[in-house]
């Protein structure tokens, strides 16, 4: 009787594992970066599905029929906020869905800009705050708070998972600023294809010009471009910056009207995939760091 009470007992564990990973939370990230965040801070626990992935631009995605149902079978649904998806709301309409939505950035000082950021809003809140590191801990324990409320059983891991997390961040947050010391004071001056680097600017003291707004969608017009190619030239500017999510041709034209150099990719919206270089949020601005200072230095 003993021995097939331990094997009944056995069968029913193994039984009992499928469903215990089924039973992860689900939590819909709307990017790439915001879902890095969440599974540094949820880890094993829950299940992430971002809806616009690497590589992908957030600015002008548009949400299918499959993005609604995985909406209205989420557990919790992770936003960056400060307007950056526009097309938020309607999705969340459609899909009926009564996930809590955790809003990453809520809390974090807004940077104003001179006009609205291209998705249809006009209150001019610059959208990209992930670009300074002290932001992000924001975003990590908005997130470990958001989960913390939709499992509260999980609290001890959530606690644990974004204190170690918001560790690494504190460790890449001195690495920039060393970084950027060694960059000499006068060449502080970068060209970029959007204006996704403001927070970035204002945490760590670079200039960054962008011939687009703050918004892929947005184009830049022949005078913003001229005035651009003259500021290179008056200022000379040394280098200018691709970006994985825009268009390259614009900032060839510039380089090749000026005689800048270009320096390289920047990641701004997105991760890359696996293979590439800026896989993870901490990955991302430790690239951006390394090639503008290779390019500044040099």
């Amino acid at each position: 009787m003993l021995r097939k009470a331990i094997v009944a007992t056995l069968a029913a564990l193994l039984l009992a594992g499928p469903a215990v990973a089924q039973d992860r939370p689900k939590v819909i990230a709307t990017f790439s970066i915001l879902g890095d965040l969440v599974k540094n801070v949820g880890g094993e626990r829950v299940e992430v599905t971002m809806l616009v992935g690497p590589n992908g631009d957030a600015h002008v995605y548009n949400p299918s029929p499959s993005d609604a149902k995985k909406l209205a079978d989420a557990k919790v649904v992770v936003v960056n906020g400060l307007g950056y998806e526009g097309w938020i709301e309607r999705l969340v309409r459609a899909s009926a869905s009564k996930a809590p939505i955790v809003v990453a950035a809520k809390g974090v000082k807004p940077r104003r800009t001179a006009g609205g950021h291209g998705h249809g809003h006009s209150h001019g809140s610059d959208p990209h705050a992930w670009q300074s590191v002290a932001n992000v801990k924001i975003y990590a324990a908005n997130i470990r708070d958001g989960l913390i409320a939709a499992d509260p059983a999980g609290k001890p891991a959530y606690e644990a998972n974004a204190a170690a997390y918001l560790a690494k961040l504190d460790a890449l947050e001195r690495e920039v600023r060393d970084t950027v010391a060694r960059i000499p004071a006068d060449r502080r001056r970068i060209i970029t294809t959007h204006d996704a680097f403001g927070y970035f600017m204002d945490a760590y003291g670079l200039e960054f010009i962008a011939p687009q707004g703050v918004s892929t969608e947005s184009q830049p017009s022949a005078k913003d471009l001229a005035r651009i190619i003259t500021q290179i030239k008056r200022q000379k500017i040394p280098a200018v910056f691709m970006e994985n999510i825009s268009d390259p041709r614009l900032l060839k034209r510039i380089a090749d009207e000026t005689g800048a150099t270009v320096g390289g990719t920047l990641y701004s919206d997105a991760l890359t995939d696996e293979k590439g270089p800026a896989p993870t949020y901490i990955d991302l601005i430790r690239h951006n760091i390394k090639t503008l200072s290779a390019a500044l230095t040099s």
